[in-house]
């Protein structure tokens, strides 16, 4: 008798436990069933709008261009912050000179000069940006008239904007005006909308292209450029005379992923500029086209440019007619006097192959 009660006792006991282990089969079959799968996340690339580049931190900056005076006379050079623009304008003024119109946007620039005056081709230029702050050291009476009313917000580091200047060492007169993106933006706190892009950007040009190793846009004397082909770092690479290589303070030569030569009709007068009988520089750059090059991935494509209104972009055509997108990068617009000599280019070496024919035995 007491043996069959254990019997029955280790059986039950022996069903019990089965039972409860089909039961956590059960439960750990179904806890792996239920587990969550794992899913990425990809955040959308954000670029910045002058540039076609990837923003600093995947964020656009929140604030409007700026654009500075840059001094080119050769006086003035090497000069420093220009590496870190988005969009390099270089215009023709009096005496054969050029400067630059350098456009902040992305990047920050510690220190940013020489600045000079203004020009009444400037207000042509920044209309397709959105007419952003034009930061500068006085100009003439009419050109300060037709910035105000391009509405332009002018910023005079010798005038109303003084508090944003800086003069350092070893730099002087009229070659010692500094400034900084960080203290410009602290006078225009309230701008804070980016600029539309005005150019298109592809990793590679269209068709239509040919390959070439440098061009030359000579201004004058004092502003012969040429621009070389590196394909090391991706970029043109800016000489003067040939040779020279245009150096930043910094120790940086400029550089710019696209170059761009727009040639303008330009004419002088009739406000007298400096005391040495310079006359203002004028050029239409809105409401008429021209012939335009664009020089990009160590090609050129040869075609025209055209614009439409002052706040309108400037639209860059091949001869067939199809829109020339920039490569992503800096773009430097040469805005070069119809009267100065056509860019010349060295044509890129022309790859070739030999080829071995077999010759055919002769029967017999």
């Amino acid at each position: 008798m007491t043996t069959r009660r254990a019997s029955s006792r280790l059986i039950g006991a022996t069903a019990l436990f089965a039972s409860g282990a089909l039961v956590l089969g059960a439960c750990s079959s179904s806890q792996k069933k239920a587990a969550p799968t794992s899913t990425t996340t990809t955040t959308a690339v954000q670029n910045c709008p002058l540039t076609g580049q990837p923003a600093p931190g995947n964020v656009v900056p929140p604030r409007t261009a700026i654009a500075v005076k840059i001094d080119n006379y050769q006086s003035a050079r090497p000069q420093s912050g220009l590496d870190n623009t988005d969009i390099m304008f270089e215009e023709p003024v009096e005496g054969g000179i050029t400067r630059f119109v350098a456009v902040f946007q992305c990047q920050n620039s510690a220190l940013i000069g020489p600045v000079r005056s203004a020009r009444n081709i400037d207000v042509g230029i920044l209309g397709q940006l959105g007419n952003p702050p034009e930061v500068h050291v006085g100009g003439i009476d009419p050109v300060i008239a037709d910035i105000n009313a391009a509405g332009i917000p002018n910023l005079d580091l010798g005038n109303n904007a003084a508090q944003a200047a800086t003069h350092p060492s070893g730099r002087y007169a009229p070659y010692d005006t500094y400034t900084s993106t960080a203290a410009i933006y602290a006078l225009v706190p309230k701008m804070t909308t980016p600029p539309k892009p005005i150019y298109t950007y592809t990793a590679t040009p269209p068709k239509g292209g040919v390959a070439i190793t440098s061009a030359n846009v000579d201004f004058s004397g004092q502003s012969n450029v040429t621009w070389n082909w590196n394909s090391s770092t991706g970029t043109w690479l800016r000489f003067y005379n040939g040779t020279q290589p245009d150096m930043l303070a910094d120790g940086v030569q400029n550089q710019a992923q696209n170059v761009v030569v727009q040639t303008v009709n330009v004419t002088y007068g009739p406000w007298l500029e400096n005391a040495g009988g310079g006359l203002e520089v004028q050029a239409q750059l809105y409401g008429t086209s021209g012939p335009a090059m664009v020089f990009r991935n160590g090609v050129q494509l040869v075609g025209t440019w055209s614009r439409a209104t002052s706040s309108s972009p400037t639209i860059y055509k091949t001869t067939a007619g199809v829109v020339i997108p920039m490569a992503p990068g800096r773009t430097w617009v040469e805005l070069l006097p119809s009267s100065s000599p056509t860019p010349t280019v060295v044509a890129a070496p022309v790859a070739t192959t030999t080829t071995t024919k077999a010759k055919a035995k002769k029967k017999g």
